[in-house]
């Protein structure tokens, strides 16, 4: 989570390196998506730091504008830094899942809690945690209290649902299984 200013500078740079940016000015107004994962870690930094509700309006307006433009629904304080969503489509994220540092995301991921209604007082999380320096391919549902090892690959339209916390494996398939013992080094810009 973001509770300083030295912080927000910390996950902006993790994610220009895992989006491969060189210059943060010229990618914020050249590149809508680290525009908007920008925006996602000001907002962040503004929230945590409960700076004044004026002082959060226009950036909080900027970001939700620009991620209902770009089809994301990403909530604040779910992923660590080093974040890469990929390209513009259909992204949507539960705000109680926790992602892990150098995420790469694809298009139509939906990473959701399992069906039925939580209260204030549970301490069960129904939604995914996923580990570090994962991969998530195109259209993957992950959904579910399941975890996600270190390491790992999700395929394209895999439908995870139970826990795999075995690290640096391929998930693949419907329902998901390991089909593979190769994780996913080589495929994320920062390991």
């Amino acid at each position: 989570m973001i509770n300083s200013w030295s912080e927000f500078k910390n996950y902006v740079k993790c994610d220009k390196e895992n989006q491969n940016v060189k210059n943060i000015i010229i990618a914020f107004f050249l590149k809508p998506i680290f525009r908007f994962t920008l925006l996602l870690r000001f907002n962040e930094y503004l929230i945590n730091t409960k700076k004044s509700f004026f002082l959060r309006f226009i950036p909080l307006v900027w970001y939700k504008r620009l991620g209902i433009k770009l089809g994301f629904s990403i909530p604040f304080n779910v992923f660590q830094p080093g974040l890469a969503i990929v390209h513009y489509g259909l992204l949507i994220v539960n705000p109680a899942a926790r992602i892990g540092k150098n995420c790469r995301v694809h298009a139509g991921v939906n990473i959701g809690a399992s069906a039925g209604f939580k209260t204030d007082t549970d301490t069960v999380s129904y939604a995914p945690t996923i580990g570090d320096n994962c991969y998530i391919g195109p259209g993957a549902k992950i959904f579910g209290p399941i975890e996600i090892g270190h390491n790992c690959v999700i395929g394209a339209n895999a439908v995870v649902n139970k826990t795999f916390t075995k690290n640096e494996v391929t998930i693949a398939g419907i329902p998901a299984t390991i089909i593979s013992n190769n994780g996913s080094k080589g495929k994320i810009h920062a390991i």
